[in-house]
C-alpha cells in the first residue's frame, strides 16, 4: 500500500480499472475489430454479481458494445465489465496498450469471473482483502490522473474517442465521493470499491477556464465506508475550493 500523498505508489485502485479497459475497447474499435453498433445478446453464463443492473435483466436482452462501456461505467457494471474484456482478449491486452502508453504500473488482474469466486471461497470478505491475493488490479494516482489528462487534451485514442469517453464518465451515476460537495464543476469521474477496506474515485473538475485532474485512492480502511466517501467527497472540495478561489 502507497503511504499518504505518495502519488506514484502501488495501490489497488478496484474497479477504477475498468478505465483502462474502455480505452482498449475503444482502440481495437478504431483499429476495426468491432464497431461500437456491434450487437451483444446477454446470456446467463455471462451474468455476474456485484455492482451493475445487467444481472437484473432478462437473458437474451439485446444491447450495443455501447451500450456495454455505458454500463461499466456509469453504474461499474461487472456483466458488462466481464463481456468486454472476452471481446479484447482479456486483462494481458488491457495490460499491453498500459505498457505502450508508458504507464509500467497500471494492470488489470482479474476479470469479474475469477475475482467473485475467490471472494466467495473466503472466509470473510475482510480476511479475503488482509490476504490481498486475488487483487482486481493495480495502478497509481498518477498513473490514472495521466490517463483522464491526455482524455481531456483528447489525445487518449483520438479525439473522438476522448470525448465519447469523457461523456459516459459525465453520467456516472455514483456521486457519493468526488462530486459530494461540489458545485460549480461539471465531473467526469470512475468510483471503485471494496468498501469499507476500499473506496477510491477518479476524475475532472470541469469549469470554464479551469481543468483539475483528480486521483483518490485509499486502502486498508476497516470503519465506515459512509465515512471513507465522506473523506473523499471533502477533499475533493478542498481542492476545487482550492482552485476555485
Amino acid at each position: 500500500t502507497a503511504p499518504a500523498n505518495d502519488a506514484d505508489g502501488r495501490m489497488g485502485p478496484m474497479i477504477t480499472c475498468k478505465v483502462p479497459l474502455m480505452i482498449e475497447v475503444l482502440e481495437q474499435i478504431k483499429a476495426g475489430r468491432f464497431t461500437l453498433t456491434d450487437k451483444y445478446t446477454y446470456l446467463e453464463t455471462d451474468s455476474q454479481p456485484g455492482t451493475g443492473t445487467i444481472q437484473r435483466l432478462d437473458y437474451g436482452a439485446v444491447m450495443t458494445v455501447k451500450d456495454l462501456i455505458t454500463m461499466m461505467i456509469i453504474v461499474s457494471d461487472n456483466t458488462a465489465t466481464e463481456v468486454l474484456y472476452r471481446m479484447v482478449g482479456g486483462p494481458d491486452a488491457v495490460n499491453k496498450r498500459m505498457d505502450t502508453l508508458g504507464l509500467k504500473t497500471t494492470r488489470a488482474i482479474n476479470v469479474p469471473s475469477t475475482w467473485f469466486p475467490a471472494l466467495r471461497s473466503a472466509p470473510t470478505s475482510e480476511q479475503f482483502y488482509r490476504d490481498g491475493k486475488s487483487p482486481f488490479g493495480f495502478s497509481t494516482a498518477r498513473e490514472m490522473g495521466t490517463l483522464l489528462e491526455m482524455m481531456e487534451r483528447g489525445t487518449l485514442v483520438d479525439k473522438a474517442s476522448s470525448d465519447l469517453m469523457l461523456g459516459i464518465m459525465r453520467s456516472q451515476l455514483y456521486r457519493t465521493r468526488i462530486p459530494r460537495y461540489l458545485t460549480g464543476y461539471t465531473i467526469p469521474h470512475k468510483t471503485g470499491d471494496f468498501l469499507p477496506y476500499v473506496g477510491d474515485d477518479v476524475g475532472v473538475l470541469e469549469a470554464p477556464g479551469r481543468t483539475i485532474v483528480l486521483s483518490v485512492f485509499t486502502a486498508n480502511h476497516f470503519g465506515s465506508g459512509e465515512a471513507l466517501e465522506n473523506a473523499i467527497g471533502l477533499v475533493a472540495k478542498e481542492v476545487g475550493d482550492y482552485f476555485g478561489y
